[in-house]
């Protein structure tokens, strides 16, 4: 994805189910599950920059003794930088004789996060709010451990608003903020609803009052608590969860929106929004590490159960699509398959493109994350050309006239040729995503590879995804017109972005999608303003209505143009104007029907269609094409 786009957060849970003595034994150190800890969010950090966390719960502590840590950053290098803080204050304790590593129990009464259950939370913010303070985990705070409640996850709860009314209704009230804060006054409203419940039917029977945490403890059902607090979420969401007593949970929306997995063995259970991650510090294979199913919360009780239950009636299935096109790493067996899947699926309209004339062709990709798909669509362009030549010798062995000039011609005059074009500098991208002026800049975040395209070629670009076409104009279409190519292709293997996004991913105003743009452009020059008023009209007046009633009036923009008529009419757009280059330019975006033949299973593709999986979604396009309408910017959600 070459634009600048914030997206999915990442969530990593550890629940180590031997005492840490076995650890200490089997792995010659007590903090085996802190170090898992990071490296499983290390084999994630593609899901965060903006911050990182991570949260610690003990078990079977003395009253009077901490059993509950959490550290958190904003900082540059966050995950580094809090592993290193925590290690260094590990080593001092160790070198003051305070902790023993032979002997775990020293770590646990001594180290924060010398515990039996870790959460750690990489972030990618979504919201405006932009502190230490709104990194996750976020914490509910009690004297009682089974009131206290730390909470991480990936997702976007849409209703956030209603959430919070029906906290005031309550009584309570709310800090208002972020859907994180909702959710945790939500779900801890529950929790001391269970507690409270068997507290007094403890004190009621006159159960002495040093017995009653434990009674609690062991009577506390997670999956109970949960079903009640997120009856009315709307959203796409993977949320780990842990209570101050020791029990965890892990839960997944209905839809499947967000990804979560898990691997479990008898030393450790360990969640994971990418299966990769687990398979690589877990060492196991891909089969051994398994899905949460939607709609369902995997508990971990304090003395070591695990059950699974379901907390909705089941739904249709909906995962992200943009999870394989863009999001997830790519070493995934699957995402990889799937990511040059794509690649070759554009081969009918790249060679429409070309002319089919690879020998004045040159292939590439840009940015790096497209790489797989390049090797896809190089893939599938070799073998449409070795089947023209297979074609083209035996019609001319037929009629006598293979030599070797023939022989020649066919294949090494007309071969596809692939090249690496573009080279992206990191830090410096990473610095002007930090300035405002960054538009005199961003054309720098690239350079290329000089003396290998020739003014007779087509330069054929592969990207993931094309958004908001800011970076292709500022960035990319400049660099790569340095080459002197007579024509650019830029291929994207997502299809065009129409729709806003709710579920996570930071893609919520319309404005500023590169498609909505065309086509408002496109209605424009046929002189029909109109049927902008009439929408913003139809969304007006519906957007009092419960979500459920709502119609995606925008569809209708669309319903007039080709994919191939807005296609052109991005590349107008995005055409890079003051520079030398005065090349044809043409853009393709693979359709969705394509898409969904290479990523069968993840089928959400509603920044693709208008379809949302649930009602919110519904809203959020018709707050956003209001919003766009009356010029106003922010989430729309």
């Amino acid at each position: 994805m070459s634009d600048f786009l914030k997206h999915e957060c990442g969530i990593a849970m550890i629940r180590l189910l031997k005492p840490l003595a076995y650890y200490e034994e089997k792995y010659k150190t007590p903090l085996y599950g802190f170090n898992q800890l990071f490296l499983l969010m290390e084999k994630q950090h593609n899901r965060g920059q903006d911050g990182a966390g991570i949260g610690c719960v003990k078990l079977n502590v003395a009253p009077g003794q901490p059993y509950m840590a959490r550290d958190r950053t904003i900082k540059q290098n966050s995950l580094a930088r809090i592993f290193k803080s925590q290690l260094k204050a590990y080593q001092k304790k160790v070198d003051r004789g305070i902790i023993h590593p032979e002997f775990p129990q020293t770590v646990k009464e001594n180290f924060d996060f010398g515990g039996e259950v870790l959460l750690g939370h990489l972030r990618y913010g979504t919201s405006g709010i932009y502190s230490s303070t709104s990194c996750h985990p976020y914490v509910r705070e009690s004297n009682w451990p089974t009131k206290n409640l730390m909470l991480a996850g990936n997702f976007t709860i849409t209703n956030e608003k209603d959430l919070n009314n029906d906290l005031i209704n309550r009584g309570q009230h709310p800090i208002f903020g972020t859907d994180t804060q909702a959710v945790l006054e939500e779900i801890g409203f529950h929790l001391d609803e269970a507690h409270d419940f068997i507290y007094h039917q403890m004190r009621d029977q006159n159960v002495e009052g040093r017995r009653i945490p434990g009674i609690i403890s062991k009577d506390l059902d997670p999956a109970r608590i949960l079903r009640k607090a997120c009856a009315d979420w709307d959203g796409g969401f993977a949320i780990a969860g842990l209570i101050g007593n020791g029990d965890s949970f892990v839960m997944r929306d209905p839809q499947g929106i967000r990804p979560c997995f898990y691997f479990q063995n008898d030393e450790v259970i360990a969640f994971a929004s990418e299966r990769v991650a687990l398979m690589t510090i877990f060492d196991q294979p891909i089969e051994n590490v398994r899905e949460v199913e939607p709609g369902t919360v995997v508990v971990i009780k304090s003395g070591g159960s695990i059950y699974t239950e379901r907390y909705t009636d089941p739904r249709p299935i909906t995962p992200c699509s943009f999870e394989r096109i863009y999001f997830s790493r790519g070493n995934d067996a699957d995402i990889y398959r799937e990511r040059k899947a794509l690649g070759g699926a554009l081969l009918g309209q790249v060679v429409k493109a070309i002319g089919n004339n690879f020998a004045d062709s040159v292939f590439s990709f840009v940015p790096n994350t497209a790489e797989t798909a390049y090797h896809g669509l190089l893939e599938a362009v070799r073998l449409h050309r070795r089947k023209e030549v297979r074609d083209a010798l035996l019609e001319a062995q037929k009629n006598g006239r293979l030599d070797t000039e023939l022989i020649d011609e066919l294949i090494m005059g007309n071969w596809p040729r692939g090249e690496k074009i573009a080279h992206k500098d990191i830090k410096l991208r990473t610095f002007i995503s930090q300035e405002e002026g960054r538009a005199k800049l961003v054309s720098h975040v690239y350079d290329i590879t000089y003396g290998v395209v020739q003014e007779k070629d087509c330069l054929v670009c592969i990207d993931d995804s094309i958004v908001r076409g800011t970076t292709l104009k500022e960035s990319i279409l400049k660099m790569l017109s340095r080459t002197k190519p007579r024509k650019i292709v830029i291929a994207s293997t997502a299809p065009q972005i129409r729709y806003p996004d709710c579920y996570g991913i930071d893609m919520s105003e319309l404005g500023k999608f590169i498609a909505f743009k065309a086509t408002v452009e496109l209605i424009k020059d046929d002189g029909n303003d109109d049927l902008l008023l009439d929408v913003y009209q139809d969304c007006i007046a519906q957007a009092k209505k419960p979500a459920s009633e709502m119609v995606n009036h925008v569809k209708r923009l669309y319903e007039r143009y080709t994919n191939e008529q807005i296609s052109a009419k991005i590349a107008e757009l995005v055409y890079p104007r003051n520079i030398p280059w005065h090349g044809d330019l043409e853009i393709i975006y693979l359709p969705v029907e394509k898409m969904r033949e290479a990523i069968p299973v993840h089928n959400g593709d509603w920044y693709f269609t208008g379809d949302y999986p649930t009602p919110g979604g519904v809203a959020t396009v018709n707050q956003a094409y209001i919003n766009y309408y009356e010029n106003k910017s922010g989430r729309s959600y």
